[in-house]
């Protein structure tokens, strides 16, 4: 396992990073196999887990607060607030309002007193960044945290926050967690150079393109639409559509790619984010400890100049194939009232 700063926090992380999204109802329930996957991560090498108030309601921190019993030393821990949590208007969001009661729930889940990373998960247009970013300098004054990211932001909000920051004296954003793949690498075109201007540290998610690079999902196979992800969003998976038959034949070239090289598709999928120089970890996000071994194997994997012009070949540099399932979309584009001036004021 390789370890690198993240950004200029002076924290050294391992460059791959356990994801625990699948920790909890919507993965595995299995608390006790989740605890082992987390063990057998922590004895491969990785000290990074990241994980969230939202996923599986709370129970994907409650597994990892167990989990980690004895151990909470060893691992620089992540966790994130923006989506709602319970019943409540005011249950979610970046407010100072939320965050502080968010981050005592995650901190009681967690069974820690500090969280080494605490991201904002999304943005929240209905709230303004200085106030998100004065809660946050708070409560590393307070100790509650060591240092603060971003989630999933675009570039010209994360420039914003910087702005604030040093406009008003507050403490910064130090990471941003984007979707990257080889099927999604619209971040390369504006959201990493920015992380690079400022020193940001970046942990990458989606790097398996939601199934599409786990080897699973091939032209030569029958796409199944009815169990895991393919379930909760057939349309991102439906053989029929134009952008699947994208993603299911650049598949078959990456799969080819790998073997030429000795590895599996999914290893290769998660060794390229990390050879993005503004990368420092890529998280994976195993359900069974399979799935963890599998990757664990390729953790040295290194890709070299040569396979990287092949896979620019196959997906040119900062093209989405597709846009990632849960990457943010900024509200003016899904709600009529933000991008129509009202009838009576058009004259």
């Amino acid at each position: 396992m390789h370890y690198r700063v993240l950004g200029r926090t002076g924290m050294k992380v391992s460059v791959h990073c356990l994801g625990t999204m699948m920790f909890g109802a919507v993965g595995n329930p299995d608390h006790d196999e989740c605890a082992r996957i987390v063990h057998a991560a922590l004895d491969g090498g990785v000290n990074f887990v990241d994980t969230a108030d939202m996923y599986s309601a709370g129970e994907s921190e409650e597994i990892v607060g167990k989990a980690l019993y004895g151990r909470r030393d060893e691992v620089v821990l992540a966790t994130k607030v923006h989506f709602p949590m319970g019943e409540g208007v005011n249950r979610g969001g970046n407010s100072r309002r939320w965050i502080v009661t968010a981050v005592e729930d995650s901190l009681r889940r967690l069974r820690t007193d500090w969280i080494d990373l605490y991201q904002v998960h999304r943005p929240d247009h209905t709230t303004d960044i200085e106030e998100t970013l004065s809660a946050l300098t708070d409560l590393v004054s307070q100790g509650k945290i060591r240092a603060f990211g971003c989630s999933t932001f675009p570039a010209e909000e994360i420039a914003e926050a910087h702005h604030v920051s040093e406009r008003r004296g507050l403490q910064r954003f130090r990471t941003e967690q984007p979707p990257y793949s080889i099927l999604a690498r619209g971040v390369e075109a504006s959201v990493l150079p920015t992380c690079a201007r400022y020193g940001m540290g970046v942990l990458t998610w989606g790097p398996l393109a939601s199934g599409f690079l786990t080897g699973r999902n091939r032209t030569s196979l029958p796409v199944d639409l009815t169990t895991g992800r393919a379930l909760l969003n057939p349309g991102r998976f439906d053989p029929a559509l134009p952008v699947n038959v994208a993603k299911l034949d650049i598949a078959e070239q990456l799969a080819a790619l790998a073997t030429e090289i000795g590895c599996s598709l999914p290893q290769l999928a998660v060794a390229f984010p990390v050879a993005h120089p503004a990368v420092t970890s890529v998280i994976i996000g195993p359900r069974t400890m399979e799935q963890l071994e599998s990757l664990l194997d390729g953790a040295s994997l290194t890709l070299d100049d040569a396979t990287l012009d092949r896979i620019d070949e196959i997906v040119p540099p900062g093209t989405d194939v597709y846009h990632p399932d849960g990457a943010w979309t900024h509200p003016a584009l899904v709600d009529v009232a933000l991008r129509r001036r009202p009838l009576a004021d058009r004259a």
